[in-house]
């Protein structure tokens, strides 16, 4: 048997030095197509919750043609809070598919926020109308963040911010990260933000709708990131049935995502979009929602982009791995 295998681990500092926002979408991207094409599959989700009060999860899959295999195992420890440390964990192995054996280890938490934000702007970019110039966010976390900076990267159009914190006060670190470029503003009524927004991007824990129904006027673009368990939501009921709604994955979005709460909605998967096997050809008027749940696939591609930078540069710690 072979006694000479390594197994590569990439911790925090590596994966958040080789994370560039360019070479994260590029993978995001491929992934979508993967999984339009159906050349890369996405293996049947796990989400539970558990007795210490976390919930835990496990997304996996493959592209045969290209010898990828792997999964990531993730979740939310609201604990963690007390502890110092961040709720959301995750990490991400890759699999020798030939084998089975484990190639590489990958701490999952900045790839899991950087694809997140990834597929948001390319979600921007296919559906939101190409003038749009105003952001209404909900969130100032972590994920808030990193959807405001792909948008704001992905559509130049976009110079005015307003959005919603949990507190209800302005978060003067999150205005700073983006003050000096844009119009940046904590926004009295959400109501109000929703209604006067292009583009409005929910990035919440998904406790409850953030808004009501009659704030989304004609011509928005929404983007919705904090539905991704059972029980989660950000939007308002009947809104769906309002919309042209686009999804990640169609089965994943009406087990966990905002189509949960509307599972017979028609809807289009984005990655058609990009691989032309789907049109969208939007209306001024037309209101657009992209339910964002998160492809397995987009860990796996991002993770070997990883894998292989770290491979070239000699990053990572590789360890004795015998059989």
């Amino acid at each position: 048997m072979p006694n000479d295998a390594r197994l590569l681990l990439l911790d925090k500092d590596v994966v958040e030095s080789l994370l560039l926002p360019d070479d994260v979408l590029d993978a995001v991207r491929e992934a979508f197509v993967l999984h339009s094409r159906r050349e890369g599959r996405v293996f049947p989700l796990v989400r539970e919750s558990l007795a210490a009060g976390g919930i835990f999860g496990i997304k996996s899959g493959d592209v045969p043609t290209q010898n990828l295999l792997g999964f990531k195992a993730a979740g939310f420890w609201p604990g963690n809070r007390q502890l110092g440390g961040e709720p959301h964990q995750a990490t991400i192995i890759l699999i020798d598919p030939a084998t089975g054996r484990p190639i590489c280890i990958v701490d999952g938490n900045a790839v899991t926020t950087m694809r997140t934000g990834a597929a948001g702007g390319l979600g921007l970019q296919q559906l939101a109308r190409p003038d749009s110039s105003s952001v209404g966010l909900f969130g100032t976390g972590v994920q808030a963040r990193v959807q405001l900076s792909y948008a704001l990267r992905l559509m130049p159009t976009l110079k005015k911010v307003r959005y919603v914190s949990a507190t209800g006060q302005p978060n003067l670190s999150f205005e700073a990260h983006f003050s000096a470029r844009y119009d940046i503003a904590l926004a009295l009524d959400r109501n109000a933000m929703v209604a006067e927004s292009d583009v409005v991007i929910t990035a919440t824990p998904g406790a409850g709708a953030l808004f009501d129904l009659g704030a989304v006027r004609p011509g928005t673009h929404l983007n919705c990131v904090g539905a991704d368990t059972n029980g989660k939501r950000e939007l308002p009921d009947g809104l769906l049935q309002r919309v042209h709604l686009f999804v990640d994955d169609r089965a994943q979005a009406s087990q966990i995502g905002e189509t949960q709460w509307a599972p017979n909605t028609p809807c289009v998967e984005l990655g058609d979009l990009l691989t032309k096997d789907a049109q969208f050809n939007r209306g001024r008027d037309d209101i657009t929602v992209f339910d964002m749940t998160g492809l397995a696939l987009q860990d796996l591609t991002v993770a070997r982009m990883l894998y292989n930078c770290a491979c070239e540069s000699g990053l990572g710690n590789a360890l004795a791995w015998p059989w």
